[in-house]
């Protein structure tokens, strides 16, 4: 029988399934870049470009972790974060639509974080998507790079997001030497991404957001295989791409971390754990424990996002206390010996 997909305007990413009821994720749509070699028209500066996350977002994650391994602080990048929970986005007779939304101004802060929109004391990221362009239809998705000069979304695609901020900053960076993407390694660290990306990063959201069995059991075979070659590939190496920490390493540990307190149970992904797998285990625990890595990981904004903001999935939106994993145990990754 064909699974039935949502026929609510697309403006979140749970209602992307097709016919068979397998998630397919759309392309970002905001592709610009911050250029300091002047051939953008967006050129590096501090202060001017703002971004605006979730730190529930594996995909927002990705630049809270560049931002910090860079040295990039909120007086060059400041840093705005929406709530963790979906809210109405959609107005008044328009069918209801939940998406990312700010904190009432009256509340307080959710998980240790300010959650309200400081530039303009917008209620949802709709309304900033709509200043640079009102006719603007679609999802509103974290990270977005906003450009207070001109008021317009530079980019919102995060792969390209964490370039930007590896080198094009670097005039401001308190540490501009450290590179995630070294030239000798780049074609490695490409091929891992590729690698990685629809297997294990968007391979999560394949299984917990399919609506047929069929659709998720696909996916599920082809995650579990990839964790079972990613455990294989940590034994011959510290990291992904070699001995040094690379965008590859921190493009996995938004997902393998957030994998045993979300993924296991509400997505479906329950063959085996992240602490099954002994390589993986001790890899994300050395990762976490980078300096600067832990502080972009909520875990509160992380399990209550997931769990109460996808009602076709929990419809009560109770969170589930445990598991308790606990990332700062030791681990020996840096003396262990590799084949």
């Amino acid at each position: 029988m064909e699974a039935k997909a949502t026929t609510t305007p697309e403006v979140n990413s749970l209602q992307l399934v097709n016919k068979e009821g397998a998630f397919v994720r759309k392309a970002s749509t905001f592709r610009n870049w911050v250029k300091a070699d002047g051939s953008s028209a967006y050129p590096p500066a501090a202060g001017r470009y703002h971004l605006y996350v979730s730190y529930a977002c594996p995909w927002a994650s990705r630049c809270l972790a560049f931002l910090a391994l860079k040295g990039l602080d909120n007086d060059v990048i400041p840093v705005h974060t929406v709530a963790p929970k979906w809210g109405v986005v959609t107005r008044e007779g328009e069918p209801e639509g939940r998406s990312w939304v700010f904190a009432d101004k009256d509340s307080k802060e959710i998980g240790g974080l300010d959650s309200h929109d400081p530039l303009y004391g917008f209620h949802s990221l709709r309304q900033l998507y709509q200043l640079d362009n009102p006719e603007y239809v679609g999802r509103y998705t974290v990270p977005v790079l906003w450009d207070t000069e001109t008021k317009k979304i530079v980019n919102n695609e995060s792969s390209e997001l964490v370039q930007m901020f590896n080198t094009e900053f670097n005039a401001f960076a308190k540490r501009p030497e450290f590179d995630l993407r070294p030239a000798a390694l780049v074609e490695r660290i490409d091929a891992l991404n590729t690698w990685m990306y629809e297997t294990i990063n968007n391979g999560v959201y394949k299984c917990g957001f399919a609506i047929s069995q069929s659709a998720y059991e696909s996916a599920f075979k082809v995650l579990f295989t990839t964790l079972d070659e990613t455990e294989e590939k940590l034994s011959h190496s510290r990291y992904l791409a070699g001995s040094e920490l690379t965008e590859a390493d921190i493009r996995l540990f938004v997902t393998i971390v957030r994998f045993d307190p979300v993924y296991v149970g509400h997505f479906k992904c329950n063959n085996k754990r992240i602490v099954d797998y002994p390589n993986l285990w001790n890899w994300v625990r050395d990762v976490y424990q980078y300096p600067g890595i832990k502080e972009t990981v909520n875990m509160h904004h992380i399990k209550n996002h997931y769990y109460g903001s996808h009602p076709t999935i929990n419809p009560t939106g109770v969170v589930p206390v445990g598991p308790d994993v606990d990332f700062d145990l030791p681990h020996n990754r840096a003396s262990q010996t590799y084949n």
